[in-house]
């Protein structure tokens, strides 16, 4: 049986240390609503680290921040293209500690955000090996 060739994404596990812990951001996907990581594909020109916090300011409002060179993992899913055929794709995560988060940013009206601990990020997203690199970290 012939497989299609995994293609690649880039994550941001976007972090803050509380007084109770460590805590991550998780925003919503556009289409249905779960909880992810602020991900997608590489840019040309950028680092897939670099790209990574492309997504996160894009997505999620994260201005400044601290970003591994690093993954620290990696996670696979299917992701629905628009002609409604699931490709394979294998997202790289990179840390980054946020020092800035705006309330404006381009996609704030298409999704929402949270902060959360490991644990409950772990619960939240769908990706069985992403909530392993959760529980982990």
């Amino acid at each position: 049986m012939l497989q299609r060739p995994k293609r690649l994404q880039v994550a941001a596990l976007c972090y803050r240390e509380c007084d109770d812990g460590r805590e991550v951001l998780l925003v919503t996907s556009r289409d249905s609503g779960r909880w992810i990581l602020p991900k997608g594909w590489p840019i040309r020109g950028l680092s897939s680290a670099q790209a990574a916090k492309q997504e996160a300011w894009e997505e999620a409002g994260v201005s400044k921040g601290a970003l591994a060179d690093t993954a620290i993992g990696s996670y696979t899913y299917d992701k629905t293209l628009r002609g409604g055929l699931p490709v394979p794709v294998e997202t790289h995560v990179y840390p980054l500690e946020v020092t800035n988060l705006k309330k404006d940013f381009p996609e704030a009206h298409q999704r929402k955000r949270k902060w959360v601990s490991t644990a409950d990020a772990a619960g939240l997203v769908d990706e069985s090996e992403l909530k392993s690199i959760l529980r982990d970290w």
